[in-house]
């Protein structure tokens, strides 16, 4: 897929929203109105909510079956109530979560030695269990490549070192991230 133009990711981080505001409030989910040709290609995409600058929630579709603009809206409703760490969003909360949207490369098969942190998400996978980690993670928690494939095997429940096993299958993603920090006027500190 290719860049998102700027009024799509507002558009996106928009949706996103009025999906949680509706249905934190026991509304139907917003319909998605025609967009542009990116909006309703499919694609995989994670949305993360942080709530006072922590995380709040994070849910994905790793698989690219429906349009993006649909993707965003279910996975910022899932997010919201339904990611198992945390409790439902309360109403009171809404505005003051900071929602981040994180679109999916297709993903390739990788040898640990490829893996560029920073850039490279990583899905581990061995059988039925899998873990997937965003190219962000391991960035902010300033991890090289050895401790991200350690981190995401964990995440799929499996041992920290299964990566080494030939059997365990590791696949590479990059993402397009944005938030809705990124659309809002700088301060500018006016000098006296």
């Amino acid at each position: 897929m290719s860049p998102l133009p700027s009024d799509d990711r507002r558009a996106l981080l928009d949706l996103a929203r009025r999906a949680i505001v509706e249905t934190v409030h026991g509304r139907a989910l917003p319909k998605t109105a025609a967009q542009s040709p990116l909006l309703t290609t499919p694609a995989s995409a994670f949305v993360t909510l942080h709530l006072r600058r922590r995380l709040r929630g994070c849910i994905g579709q790793i698989e690219p079956v429906d349009p993006l603009a649909e993707t965003v809206a279910s996975c910022a409703v899932a997010a919201a109530l339904r990611d198992p760490r945390f409790d439902p969003v309360e109403p009171q909360d809404i505005a003051q979560l900071e929602i981040e949207i994180s679109v999916l490369s297709p993903r390739v098969v990788v040898r640990p030695e490829e893996i560029e942190v920073g850039k490279h998400g990583l899905l581990v996978s061995r059988g039925r269990m899998r873990g997937l980690l965003l190219p962000q993670v391991a960035e902010q928690f300033h991890w090289t490549a050895e401790r991200f494939l350690e981190e995401t095997c964990h995440k799929a429940g499996l041992d920290g070192e299964a990566w080494r096993d030939p059997i365990t299958r590791i696949e590479a993603f990059t993402a397009e991230v944005f938030s809705e920090a990124d659309f809002r006027p700088q301060q500018h500190a006016q000098a006296s």
